[in-house]
């Protein structure tokens, strides 16, 4: 963030219009992992990956924390993907 003369934060603004499951769903397909690689990678069940991935749980930041150490990237790209999308592209 850039800030103003005045101390001022401009607001960051978002790279792309991805959900959190669409990224986690990306970053697997890139990978060439199935979701059965990618649970036992981060140890959540292939079950729960499936709901991530299709928005029907929250991530949480535990789940966040496991699925960015599969992949060996930051929390914060999976979490907040509408701001981070050109470390999405470099994860991948």
């Amino acid at each position: 963030m850039r800030s103003k003369k005045n101390n001022e934060f401009i607001p960051a603004k978002p790279h792309a219009t991805l959900t959190t499951g669409e990224v986690i769903r990306m970053l697997r397909d890139l990978k060439g992992w199935t979701q059965a690689e990618l649970s036992q990678r981060s140890r959540i069940s292939a079950s729960n990956i499936s709901l991530l991935e299709n928005e029907k749980i929250d991530i949480g930041k535990k789940r966040a924390e496991q699925i960015a150490k599969a992949f060996d990237i930051h929390p914060a790209i999976i979490m907040f993907p509408e701001y981070e999308g050109l470390e999405i592209k470099r994860a991948a």
